[in-house]
């Protein structure tokens, strides 16, 4: 089973996995440890990546990015025609929803952003399984902590898509805290005073501020806020109006009429930013901009830092809120972590650093340190990886209510209530009562909608449920349903029963152990708390043996069935699920073959030119005359048609016009073959001879050397006789 991260970013992704050894960060197909977040579109197939990145200058109009940023929104949304303004593609209306419109295989197409973002992960799926070697189908993905419930399913939906089950969205800062903390051995025990950090990620689009506790073996966010517009782009944006204005009036040029023009200068502006965080000044030279015109300009760091002056005096905003939301000052806080690309800009630091009036610390890689805590998270929901016990404990962004229609019968019913609160755990689940007497139906909707990005509609979902009749003995139905923010950060009333009053046997306990249920206590089960009456709670545990105790009857609420619940919320449905998965299958299929049928085209190309070589070179002495004439007319025939009416044939054409070729060469070939065969063989007896004679010779070297050590041990016992001195007593 694969252990993949994802950091899913608005510029650029970032894949990480786990291993034995720790976490790693993946390469793709051109060995970077990042791919761009953009799909395009071609006559003959998609481009997705780096390969999307390669064209897109001559590509303006089907390419797609900022596709992060388009998840589950409406095109009714302000937010979108911000984000025209930084993708060339054009936007379109799909059913309500936010999509592109491109030219795919000579045809006008129109694709949902749910759908964009489903290709791009198939391709981030074929990279993950290219460097780990097994299919990839499990993965941990980061996501912005303002995303809404809608835009959290629309990235659930496009996983399913692109065959991927996502295991856990997480927030990009609580992702961060959790690489930085799993690997600390000096944390804090529970009972001492936790180490707090403030986490800070300034990346392409995004500036989110989360305050974390840590101690040994968990961390608790205690706030997490952000500018959901604030981010390098933006850095980009002031430093690309400026180089504009500049070039309009040294060179008479308006590069907003001129989609290449601009999509270079938004490269060089980008260029420039990282050029002026490390430099006091940094040139910049474009040739042949627009109309023949080549461009330069001098930009200093200080220029720059005027230009972003008004971004840069909101970096205190979202630190400022994230402490009143956790009710700590900065004195409080003891370490300031900086991740994302946009941390670079030392004036962005210097701004932060004088807020909290401490050093920053940088100890996390900006760029990759999301990616590597998602893959931790995926690594702990692993069944088969075991990791460290460390917990997260995550909060809610918005506020969530129910609404409901007043029952008929209870006309002093509150017809609404606020169940999620802003700040709290997640994941969360709480139980709803309701006494009804006929099925009824319930919205859940965001408690304040003006705190969403955009013009976000507030609506979550609606929850119909089922089976609800008066009981004969009673007026009304209790019914219960359980609602949860799961570990996405979505909400679902999971699901939905009834209860009745029964008799039931209890054993009597003394006056001591009676506090077991008192009016008002909580019951505590894992990311749970239920607050009950007496009389409300349900008897969970085994029945004990009640042998020699004594029991009494008591009527108590138990549950008596279920009741089923529809529900109608952002999430596609599953019919729609499969027709798109499908789609994109055979699009990834498409899109294989495509590439197989380049390969090929290639590979003719490579021969072509390489059989024409070895004629006059290595094949020289093996072929007559008339056969090189021969196949080098077949071969300037092969070249002709390539470049003309083979430029764009199938496959199987490629290969048979391959195999022709190879069977017109083939006995040259087997010539030269014969002949470097021979000569290997001769090369072995050769060396096998010599190798025998040297063994011989080794053999003979020994056998002297025996006999001599044997002469001399003969030589020297006779020597020992010669002294021995003769006995000539008498023996008598």
């Amino acid at each position: 089973m694969s252990v993949v991260g994802v950091d899913f970013g608005t510029l650029k992704t970032v894949i990480a996995v786990a291993r034995n050894r720790g976490v790693d960060i993946v390469t793709n197909e051109v060995s970077n440890r990042s791919t761009p977040s953009m799909v395009g579109f071609g006559p003959k197939s998609r481009y997705i990546g780096e390969a999307a990145k390669t064209q897109e200058i001559t590509n303006l109009k089907n390419t797609v990015n900022c596709l992060k940023r388009l998840a589950g929104r409406s095109f009714s949304d302000p937010q979108v025609q911000i984000e025209q303004q930084y993708t060339t593609a054009t936007l379109v209306d799909i059913n309500g929803q936010v999509g592109a419109e491109v030219s795919y295989l000579g045809n006008k197409e129109r694709f949902t952003a749910t759908q964009l973002i489903g290709m791009y992960l198939s391709k981030i799926k074929q990279t993950a399984a290219g460097e780990l070697k097994l299919p990839v189908s499990d993965l941990c993905m980061s996501v912005p902590a303002w995303f809404s419930d809608a835009q959290r399913r629309a990235l659930v939906d496009a996983s399913e898509i692109a065959g991927l089950k996502l295991l856990r969205l997480i927030n990009d800062t609580t992702a961060a805290a959790l690489g930085w903390g799993i690997t600390k051995l000096d944390l804090p025990a529970a009972e001492e005073q936790p180490r707090r950090v403030c986490f800070i990620d300034i990346g392409h689009s995004t500036y989110t501020c989360s305050i974390v506790e840590f101690k040994k073996g968990e961390l608790a966010v205690k706030a997490t806020t952000w500018d959901a517009n604030f981010g390098g782009r933006d850095f980009d944006k002031a430093l690309v109006d400026n180089l504009a204005a500049q070039f309009k009036e040294k060179y008479n040029v308006d590069i907003y009429t001129h989609g290449r023009a601009m999509a270079r200068v938004i490269a060089a502006a980008e260029k420039t930013k990282k050029i002026l965080s490390a430099n006091s000044q940094a040139p910049v030279n474009i040739e042949s901009l627009m109309n023949d015109v080549d461009v330069s300009t001098m930009i200093t760091r200080q220029e720059l830092e005027t230009m972003i002056e008004p971004l840069l005096n909101r970096t205190a905003k979202p630190i400022e809120e994230a402490l009143a939301q956790a009710k700590l000052t900065k004195e409080d806080i003891d370490v300031i972590e900086i991740v994302g690309g946009g941390s670079r800009v030392p004036a962005l630091k210097e701004r932060i650093e004088s807020f909290f009036g401490k050093p920053l610390s940088f100890t996390m890689n900006a760029d990759e340190a999301i990616a590597r805590g998602c893959a931790f998270s995926c690594a702990i929901l692993s069944p088969v990886f075991r990791v460290r016990d460390f917990s997260v404990q995550d909060i809610v962004s918005y506020p969530i209510e129910f609404a409901w229609e007043k029952a008929a019968d209870i006309p002093d019913e509150d017809t609404s209530l606020t169940v999620f609160n802003k700040g709290g755990v997640l994941p969360s689940t709480k139980i709803l009562t309701f006494y009804r007497k006929q099925p009824f139906d319930l919205e859940a909707r965001y408690t304040k909608p003006e705190d969403l990005p955009g013009k976000q509609n507030p609506w979550i979902g609606r929850f119909s449920v089922k089976g609800v009749k008066a009981d004969a003995k009673d007026d009304f139905m209790i019914c219960r349903l359980k609602a949860r923010v799961n570990i996405h950060g979505i909400l679902n009333v999971e699901s939905g029963y009834y209860v009745e009053e029964q008799e039931v046997e209890e054993e009597v306990k003394d006056e001591k152990a009676e506090g077991d249920a008192k009016d008002g206590d909580v019951s505590f089960i894992p990311n749970q708390r239920l607050v009950a009456s007496k009389d409300e709670i349900t008897n969970s545990r085994q029945a004990m043996d009640t042998d020699n105790k004594e029991t009494r009857k008591v009527k108590k609420l138990v549950r008596a069935g279920d009741l089923p619940i529809s529900s109608g919320t952002a999430s596609l449905d599953a019919a729609t699920r499969t027709v798109l998965s499908e789609k994109e299958t055979s699009m990834v299929m498409e899109d294989k073959l495509v590439a197989d049928t380049e390969e090929k085209k290639n590979e003719l190309e490579a021969y072509i030119y390489d059989l024409r070589a070895k004629l006059d070179e290595q094949y020289s002495e093996f072929a007559s005359e008339d056969e090189k004439t021969n196949i080098k007319a077949k071969l300037e025939a092969a070249e002709d048609w390539l470049y003309d009416e083979g430029d764009d044939v199938s496959k199987g054409v490629y290969i048979s016009k391959m195999d022709e070729l190879r069977a017109l060469a083939g006995p040259i070939v087997q010539r030269h073959f014969e002949k470097v065969e021979a000569e290997r063989q001769a090369l072995q007896e050769r060396l096998d001879a010599e190798k025998a004679a040297k063994a011989a010779e080794e053999e003979a070297r020994k056998a002297a050397e025996a006999e001599k050590a044997a002469q001399e041990a003969a030589d020297s016992e006779m020597k020992d006789a010669e002294a021995q001195p003769e006995d000539n007593s008498d023996p008598k």
